[in-house]
């Protein structure tokens, strides 16, 4: 396999990962609801229904990578991020579990609404 189909793979997979928990954690959404997007396309890594849109409202970019370029992967997450969607970038490296960054606000929202429950 060459060293690029290589990397898209290492990416599909991550991307396939957040699919999959995504579809796991919102069992009333059909399974077209929630898509990888091709490798090479531009966009969202996760393409939403408009009903998962509504149910998740975050904007995917997934790296998996040895080396994480945060500021030029906040920049593309937001140029791909709808309007009503915050940007969410998932990210791993090799033998290390995925992690999700998101900006700040966004964060102290989520956690308060768990507070608030």
């Amino acid at each position: 396999m060459s060293k690029t189909r290589s990397v898209k793979a290492k990416g599909r997979r991550l991307q396939n990962i957040l699919r999959d928990k995504l579809r796991a954690a919102f069992p009333s959404l059909e399974e077209d609801d929630i898509k990888s997007q091709t490798m090479g396309m531009t966009g969202e890594d996760i393409v939403r229904s408009p009903v998962a849109k509504r149910k998740i409202p975050y904007s995917f970019e997934c790296k998996n990578v040895e080396r994480l370029q945060i500021w030029s992967t906040i920049d593309q997450c937001k140029g791909n991020c709808p309007n009503g969607s915050s940007p969410a970038i998932v990210f791993k490296k090799n033998r290390r579990n995925p992690y999700v960054a998101l900006p700040l606000d966004v964060f102290i929202d989520l956690i308060r609404e768990e507070i608030d429950v």
